[in-house]
């Protein structure tokens, strides 16, 4: 796999992994830890998570400067590391729930996440931009796509585990204290801590019927006290997984640290360059830099749109399979612990990504082959097409199925005879996963090959801002989620990313020839 590669893409990659490794464990349960944590509706969690996932990459910009003015990249690579687990150990360090003072500790948990979002700006675009200058040796240059598309596969490796350790130690922490897992208990039981015994009917029958589902003790006898342990334990059991992410972390520090060697300089390689140019190249170059830099932020308009359609894969459709999937069917059982919520469809995607990768990287090179590859825009526009049939496929589910209003109304029988099969995830999680790979890792390979040599760390960074504007209203899928049908909440996603292919169409020609 790594012939015809450069040798520091194996390390660089090592080190991605065990970064996104860490990463993935908290956003497998980030959502649902905030919503369990603080009792915070669907839509107020999306506020939080919308501005988390907007500052890393809006931070990965400043990372982004920071590398290009100080001419250090791998410094602020190792920085972004070490801040990163600070920011961990923030959020992870154990505390009471329901929460003494509501202001404060939600305060100290946006404080770690904004850590987590300046150690990953640090860390990200920089590695990304080191990877893209392991290639501008002509003896790798035609392997720029491919070689993205291992770096991208073994970051998914790392994610395909991460939901299984924080889905893991929570449901380990649960069977500690006498409980099993109930994804839809922490709603109720703080709706009864704000409430009481004005709660509605129809809630108290659900939460009395599902708190004698998951008590390993015998009876509950106090409603209270059980509404109060629980959400305690639910939520220490995702503290003790952000715990977790730290040990990943220094994984990908000492995997780093052993392969730093291997790595590119780019201050020294600007420093031959500048010193070789003469003036005239130096003017001619002018045009050529604006030219690469509209392209560049074109193809950054058009991702928006598909990052703010697939990262509802954290939110939007996590809150979906909660609500709306048999999590019975997908229980494993073990003596420690129990395999089972709605988190562990974080590892589908990242699964098929590596299954994939290998078989996409085959279909380009039969093509290649031939002279008849398709060139990266339009592999990304081809992409935005096919995240559109994906959520088209979900629409077409969701018809028969009741709004997320109705749900409060609805017995539990009801409630768990409508659920679908986990399948319907899967199967859509499938195409989202073709649409990205042609997308994701070939938008880092365009970015690479077409950002001016001396901009490399803040085209990357500008990458990664455009997917932080995607972020920025990921929001807007839970208000969605919430408040039309479901079949309407999938149809803006599907249309945006149809919309998104015909605009890129439009432009393939002219992406192609500043491309060469």
């Amino acid at each position: 796999m790594f012939k015809n590669h450069p040798k520091g893409l194996l390390g660089a990659a090592l080190s991605n992994m065990g970064e996104r490794f860490g990463f993935y464990i908290m956003m497998a349960i980030l959502t649902l830890f905030i919503s369990a944590k603080f009792g915070l509706s669907e839509e107020s969690t999306g506020y939080i998570y919308s501005a988390f996932y907007a500052s890393i990459y809006v931070l990965a910009l400043l990372g982004g400067v920071i590398a290009d003015k100080t001419r250090n990249y791998k410094g602020t690579i190792l920085l972004g590391i070490i801040v990163m687990s600070v920011g961990y150990l923030i959020i992870g360090i154990p505390t009471p729930t329901p929460v003494p003072n509501f202001g404060v500790y939600l305060a100290l948990t946006c404080f770690g996440l904004f850590v987590i979002a300046f150690g990953n700006g640090l860390f990200k675009g920089n590695l990304q931009a080191l990877v893209g200058q392991m290639y501008d040796d002509p003896k790798f240059s035609k392997s720029r796509d491919a070689g993205f598309q291992i770096f991208y596969m073994f970051i998914n490796v790392g994610a395909f585990f991460a939901p299984f350790i924080a889905v893991g130690l929570r449901n380990w922490w649960l069977k500690q204290n006498g409980f099993d897992y109930n994804a839809g208990l922490p709603e109720l039981c703080h709706e009864y801590i704000g409430k009481g015994s004005s709660m509605a009917a129809e809630q108290m029958n659900k939460l009395t019927t599902y708190a004698s589902e998951v008590s390993l003790n015998g009876p509950v006898s106090d409603i209270g006290a059980f509404c109060n342990q629980y959400v305690d334990v639910f939520s220490r059991g995702f503290q003790y997984a952000f715990i977790a992410a730290i040990f990943m972390m220094l994984v990908s520090l000492v995997i780093y640290m052993f392969n730093r060697s291997k790595f590119p300089d780019p201050a020294n390689k600007l420093a031959v360059k500048n010193a070789t140019v003469d003036s005239s190249e130096i003017k001619m170059a002018a045009t050529e830099i604006r030219q690469r830099i509209y392209a560049l932020f074109a193809v950054f308009g058009i991702v928006i749109f598909f990052w703010f359609s697939f990262h509802q894969n954290g939110y939007s459709l996590t809150y979906f399979a909660r609500d709306y999937i048999n999590l019975d069917v997908i229980s494993i059982d073990l003596d420690f612990t129990t395999l089972k919520g709605a988190e562990i469809f974080q590892s589908v995607n990242p699964f098929f990504v590596v299954f994939l990768t290998p078989l996409i990287m085959w279909f380009f090179g039969s093509f290649r082959k031939k002279g008849k590859e398709p060139s990266t825009p339009m592999k990304i526009a081809i992409g935005m097409g096919i995240a559109a049939v994906a959520y088209g496929f979900l629409l077409t589910v969701s018809l028969s199925l009741p709004d997320k209003s109705a749900l409060p109304g609805m017995s539990p029988d009801d409630i768990s005879a409508m659920k679908l099969t986990p399948w319907v995830l899967v199967a859509m999680y499938f195409i989202l996963t073709v649409a990205e790979l042609f997308i994701s890792p070939l938008g880092l390979s365009f970015v690479s090959k077409v950002a001016p040599p001396h901009l490399q760390g803040l085209m990357q960074g500008c990458w990664l801002a455009a997917t932080a504007i995607g972020n920025s209203i990921l929001f807007i899928g839970g208000l969605l989620y919430t408040s039309v049908s479901l079949w309407q909440c999938w149809c803006v996603f599907a249309v945006a990313c149809g919309l998104s292919m015909l605009v890129m169409l439009r432009m393939v020609r002219w992406l192609e020839r500043v491309a060469k």
